[in-house]
């Protein structure tokens, strides 16, 4: 008796011919797809800076080191607002990071499995909120609690840090660190929770029963899998962090300036463009915030070059699963 399957009757009835043709098809696909994206990125570049070419023929670099922005006077520069994008940004990043390896190293290595789904949708339902509505959230209900309870206490525990000081105030660089935190958790934390659970259930089952804890599988087998994939999360949740515009503009405060402390308002790249342009009146300040766009392009270009150094450097050091 035969043990040779049979193909179903619906089955399609590959050649050489076809085959040939499907594998030349995915090719220009995939082709024109790169292509695609490459003419995008291209022709974003060039509308930015030829809409920029003004401010940059009139300011020059000297535009980044620049504090005033005035449409009355005619003098515009970029600092104040790249000192808030960098504050804002960074500080979501410093909780949202291990808030989001935290969140998922639990539903991956310790919640019940009851648990984990419920969970796991709850904190994708996060990217899911408008932005304007996290905003509104923000200074209708955050920034009002901030100022009465959080920023007073954090001022009488940590009031020696110029970080800490000053009055307190329901819209500033704080609590729109917060809201991009609230905004990136759910971008990091999904991105690393595929990851950890990706990670081949021998390894982690090998090193526990060699006697390591639950936190030295974790440390020495999961974190060290995972690290270049860590890497590429947190560059997710920095480029949603330099790039919101309208959460951040109901929250920031629109005070544009160079404060040490944190309760103080200030103001951001993209938080500035959003609000001023459709406003705008003259077409030296419509340059100027096309400028601002183009240093925030820039500056996601920059983060993505970073980001692929350091995990091309992780990548090179002996991780301990392969010691």
């Amino acid at each position: 008796m035969s043990t040779k399957q049979l193909a179903p009757p619906w089955a399609p009835k590959l050649t050489a011919r076809t085959s040939h043709l499907g594998d030349r098809l995915l090719q220009v696909l995939t082709l024109l797809g790169g292509i695609a994206t490459a003419v995008v990125l291209v022709g974003v570049f060039y509308k930015v800076f030829d809409q920029a070419s003004l401010a940059i023929s009139r300011f020059g670099l000297a535009f980044i080191g620049r504090q005033e922005w005035n449409p009355v006077t005619g003098h515009f520069g970029a600092a104040d607002f790249l000192f808030g994008t960098a504050v804002t940004s960074a500080f979501a990043l410093l909780i949202a990071a291990p808030l989001s390896l935290a969140i998922a190293l639990f539903l991956t290595e310790l919640a019940p499995r009851p648990l984990q789904a419920p969970v796991g949708m709850l904190v994708e339902l996060l990217a899911a909120i408008p932005s304007a509505v996290l905003g509104l959230w923000g200074i209708a209900v955050m920034g009002p609690v901030l100022a009465r309870t959080i920023e007073p206490a954090l001022r009488s525990v940590l009031g020696f840090m110029p970080l800490f000081s000053g009055p307190s105030s329901p819209a500033g660089l704080l609590p729109a660190a917060l809201v991009l935190t609230i905004m990136t958790v759910p971008i990091v934390s999904t991105v690393t929770r595929e990851l950890f659970a990706s990670v081949p259930r021998e390894l982690k089952e090998g090193a526990l029963a060699l006697g390591a804890t639950r936190w030295e599988m974790v440390k020495l087998v999961i974190l060290p899998y995972s690290r270049n994939g860590i890497v590429g999360a947190v560059l997710l949740g920095l480029g949603r962090a330099l790039g919101e515009a309208i959460a951040v503009a109901m929250v920031v405060g629109h005070t544009p300036g160079i404060h040490a402390s944190l309760f103080a308002p200030g103001d951001t790249l993209a938080s500035r463009i959003a609000s001023e342009y459709l406003g705008a009146t003259t077409t030296l300040q419509i340059s100027s915030l096309a400028y601002l766009a183009g240093i925030l392009l820039v500056l996601a270009v920059l983060s993505n070059l970073v980001a692929r150094t350091v995990a091309g450097a992780a990548a090179g050091v002996p991780g301990a699963v392969a010691r």
